[in-house]
Parts: structure tokens; C-alpha cells; sequence
């Protein structure tokens, strides 16, 4: 079984690329197919020294910088790569990955982390926060999205087996593309998130890119709001400085850090706060496996990581009121959160239970490919089974 994984592009060591890692450990004589592949080097030892090969968007000049305004391009540049000396493809998708063109006697699984945002559902979101919701170039985005959607759903037929990484997004792959698909969910590194044994400090945590729909602006917001109670953040992005702007005294950004201190700050907040309406979310889970309970938008993802009352609790508006509310509801109410409790809950998502789920559909999924096919080429041209010993005889 020969197996391709296509990716949609290697900037960032993130939750696809941890994923991706986990399907590399369980075939690691894949081959990687991606758009772009502008990797730092200090992220790339999980890829090993694997040949990553890349479209003819890796010769944009400044194509790190400028790679999501390429989406127009992106179609016609996944679907270059030549897939047809593989058995099996796996498509990493977010966005355009599952568009690679493969044959009938190929099989391809598409784990799936959401049909693309910006095209489907979320559309306007993205529009308004990205200021191409007016004018001519807001037409223009309109257009190419739509022209998107039109081949999102196309290519959608060429998937034999979707795999969504939560329920929620087994919801969306079901209204845009009209399929059924399995529930795995994505690996998170729990045996690398632990409790602490120092005490709890008077804090609340976040962490995260900054960019607009994490809405980490909402929750420096509603702190600053709240000038008795701290808040620190860990992360950068483009809107970093935008969100600074917003911070009270009472809120400490530090930017981009290392694991170790966002591990060190996981263990003595004394919660984590999560806005953002995600498509799975990592970031609840590494906190409840710390012990911390979590205080999250109870729709997406969160609904089903972050168990509401018991690991942590639910709010449900993005906006500064409710994450007010959540955080003063949370102090009032004085429930009793058991970290032994929630480190049970999140080793339903660790990575050895997400290598084993998913390795018995491929291969699962595989034989029964291969049964069709020999069911198939067993029959004769009016469509009845071929009896060779009966052939053979006469």
C-alpha cells in the first residue's frame, strides 16, 4: 500500500502538522504533497529528512507573506501534483487539499478539519474582518468565493471517505457537501500536559494566534473591563499590536513563548479562557489536562471538549458581557472541578488513541477498496460474475 498525505502548506508547526506527524508514525513511507513548504527549520525534526514536494506556488517570491491572497490560484496548483503511482491518498484538508485528482482504483480519505470557513458558512465573518465586505474588492472576494464554493463541492465527489475531527464539522461536511463522514478526533499531546505541583496563582490564561477569529481581542477587552482580576496571554500574530491597545494594566501579553512557559502558565492559572468558535481546539483540552478547567464558547468544538459544570464552564455569546459574566459566575458559583476528573476526560483525545482510530479506517477502508475492485474486474460485460472454473472447463 503505497500512501501519499497532501497538506495545504507547511509555515507553522500547528494542530494539522500535529496530526499530520501522527500519520506519518503510523506510515512512515508516505509521501508529502503540499502547496507551499516554507517550514522553519527549527520545526521541521518531525519531518525527518522527507522529501516534502511542493506546487509551483513554492516559486512566488515572498510567498510566506502572501500565500492566503494566492487562494484564487490554489485550485489549479493542488491539482498539478501527480498522485498516480499511489494506492492510497490521504488529504490533510482545511481548505483546497482534498482537490487532488486521483483515479478509480485509488482510494482517497479526506480527514477533514472543516469545509473551508471563508467560502461556506463564515463567509461574512471573514469579509467584515478582513475589510473586503464593500466596494469593488469586495465584490471581487464575493466572486472568487463563489467560484470557490463551485469547486469546493465538485471536488468534494472525488473524496471516497471523509473523516471529520468533530462532530460540529461532521455537521458542516454533511450540509456542504451533502456527506456522510467518521468522527475521529485530532491527537493532543496530553502525556505532555500535566498538573503542577505549585498552588494555583490568582490569574486567569489564554493563549493563542492573534488573529481575528481566536478572539482574543474580546477577552483583553472584557479583562480590561474587569480591573480587578488579571488576565495573561501568550501568542502573537498580525493583530498583536491592535490588542495591546486594548490591554488594562491589568493584562500582561507576552508574545510568542516556548512551550515550557506556556506549560508553566497552564499549571498555576487558575483558568483558561477560550472565545473562539473552533473547529476542534487544542488548546481547552492541554489546559484541562493540566487540571485547569476552562471557560469556553460553547459552540464548535468546545461543545464537545469542554464538559460544562465539570470540567469547566460554558458562555454563549462572543462578546465582552458574556466572557464578563462567565468569570464572575465562575467565581460566585465555587464549583469544585476535579483535575483527576478532567485528565480522565482528555485521554479520550491523546495521540495513541487518534494513531490506532485512524490506522484501522485506512486500513479497513483500503480492503474494502480493494474487494470492489476485484468484485469488479471478476465480472463480464453484461455484468454478471465471471466462474473461471467453469470457463476453464469448457
Amino acid at each position: 500500500m503505497k500512501v501519499a498525505i497532501v497538506h495545504e502548506w507547511l509555515t507553522t508547526y500547528a494542530g494539522s502538522e500535529k496530526v499530520m506527524e501522527a500519520m506519518l508514525q503510523e506510515y512512515p513511507d508516505a509521501d508529502i504533497f503540499c502547496l507551499i513548504d516554507d517550514l522553519p527549520k527549527e520545526h521541521r525534526a518531525w519531518l525527518a529528512d522527507r522529501h516534502v514536494r511542493t506546487s509551483f506556488l513554492q516559486r512566488v517570491p515572498r510567498v510566506k507573506a502572501i500565500y492566503r491572497y494566492l487562494l484564487p490560484l490554489m485550485p489549479i496548483a493542488i491539482e498539478q501534483h501527480d498522485l498516480s503511482k499511489y494506492d492510497v491518498i490521504i488529504s490533510n484538508s482545511h481548505a483546497v487539499a482534498k482537490g487532488v485528482i486521483t483515479g478509480p482504483d485509488q482510494l482517497h480519505i479526506c480527514y477533514c478539519y472543516t469545509p473551508m470557513r471563508y467560502a461556506w458558512d463564515l463567509q461574512n465573518q471573514y469579509l467584515t474582518e478582513a475589510k473586503f465586505d464593500r466596494g469593488l474588492r469586495g465584490g471581487i472576494a464575493r466572486f472568487v468565493l463563489h467560484q470557490m464554493r463551485m469547486w469546493d463541492v465538485r471536488t468534494a465527489s472525488n473524496v471516497d471517505h471523509f473523516i471529520a475531527c468533530s462532530h460540529y464539522i461532521a455537521r458542516r461536511i454533511q450540509k456542504a457537501y451533502r456527506r456522510a463522514s467518521t468522527v475521529i478526533y485530532p491527537n493532543v499531546a496530553v502525556d505532555d500536559f500535566v498538573p503542577g505541583q505549585a498552588p494555583r496563582e490568582d490569574f486567569y490564561f489564554t493563549s493563542s494566534r492573534m488573529v481575528p477569529y481566536k478572539k482574543i481581542q474580546l477577552i483583553v477587552e472584557a479583562f480590561s473591563k474587569m480591573p480587578d482580576r488579571r488576565l495573561i496571554v501568550i501568542g502573537a500574530g498580525p493583530q498583536f499590536a491592535q490588542i495591546k491597545a486594548l490591554a488594562g494594566s491589568n493584562v500582561t501579553l507576552l508574545g510568542y513563548q516556548p512551550n515550557s512557559v506556556l506549560l508553566d502558565h497552564l499549571q498555576r492559572a487558575k483558568a483558561f479562557i477560550f472565545a473562539a468558535e473552533e473547529d476542534f481546539g487544542i488548546a481547552p483540552l492541554e489546559a484541562q489536562a493540566c487540571g485547569t478547567p476552562v471557560l469556553a464558547f460553547g459552540k464548535g468544538g468546545a461543545s464537545e471538549t469542554v464538559i460544562d459544570g465539570i470540567t469547566g464552564l460554558h458562555f454563549w455569546e462572543q462578546s465582552v458581557p458574556a466572557i464578563c459574566d462567565v468569570v464572575r459566575r465562575f467565581e460566585i458559583e465555587g464549583i469544585q472541578f476535579d483535575p483527576v476528573r478532567m485528565r480522565a476526560h482528555v485521554e479520550r483525545f491523546s495521540t495513541q488513541r487518534f494513531r490506532s482510530e485512524f490506522r484501522e479506517f485506512v486500513e479497513a477502508r483500503w480492503a474494502e477498496h480493494q474487494s470492489k475492485i476485484r468484485s469488479s474486474a471478476n465480472r463480464t460485460p453484461d455484468g454478471s460474475q465471471c466462474h473461471l472454473a467453469r470457463v476453464v472447463s469448457a
